[in-house]
């Protein structure tokens, strides 16, 4: 896995934009459509929001969710709610290319397969994801792959469901999609990332991260959660 280390969480955040903004180019001149997967949490809300100015062929995009809470339309804990406040209110993305996951449905395992056929129809059969952003919880976990949940043994559907987390169910991408993505991109700042951030660039399989494939992943880190590391692989300044 490479990482990158920059100062702070708005540099983490400007930089994972400008890289996504490059690899939707790539892929929409390659193949014609970039589908994106997000995850939630302060600092990619701030990375959507510089992302929705980039100069990309917006309408050969399909963003998606990497995981959400089962929560009422609009809710605060709701990551669609971000994602739309920080994207699409700021895009030329066409609102009927973000795929919001159906946790209002009353009928959620109905709901987990209709979005995996959904990912099917927009990413292929497989579904592969283009680029999924991923964060790093202090607990290990990623996505909604939440320690001790049995979510983290599916392993014949792409979108499952979790037991409840911090309060709330959730759906949520699951390890075989994840790990057939052509790129990864961690997005991980603050301190109390900085034990299992090692853990994860050490590929320990005992947290929920380290069992996503690292060989196409890039991890963008800010100087708290990766203190002793350089801030380029160049020799620049030593995070405190």
């Amino acid at each position: 896995m490479e990482i990158e280390v920059l100062a702070d969480s708005q540099s983490v955040a400007g930089r994972a934009a400008s890289i996504i903004a490059g690899y939707a180019q790539e892929a929409i001149a390659a193949r014609g459509s970039f589908v994106l997967a997000v995850s939630g949490g302060q600092t990619p809300w701030i990375m959507l929001r510089s992302l929705a100015t980039a100069r990309i062929p917006w309408r050969a995009v399909h963003v998606v969710q990497v995981d959400e809470r089962v929560a009422p339309a609009g809710h605060a804990d709701r990551n669609l709610t971000h994602l739309t406040e920080s994207l699409l209110d700021h895009s030329p993305l066409p609102p009927d290319q973000l795929h919001a996951m159906p946790v209002e449905s009353p009928d959620l395992v109905a709901a987990a397969a209709s979005y995996a056929a959904t990912l099917r129809n927009i990413a292929g059969e497989p579904a592969i994801i283009d680029l999924v952003h991923l964060g790093l919880g202090p607990d290990g976990h990623t996505a909604s792959l939440v320690p001790g949940d049995r979510v983290l043994d599916v392993d014949n559907a792409d979108v499952a469901l979790s037991g409840p987390y911090q309060g709330r169910r959730r759906m949520t991408l699951t390890y075989p999609i994840l790990n057939r993505a052509r790129r990864i991109v961690w997005v991980v700042t603050g301190g109390e990332k900085a034990d299992m951030l090692n853990r994860l660039l050490d590929g320990d399989r005992g947290i929920p991260a380290g069992r996503v494939h690292s060989d196409q992943a890039l991890l963008l880190a800010d100087c708290a959660a990766a203190p002793g590391r350089r801030t380029s692989k160049t020799g620049g300044v030593l995070c405190a």
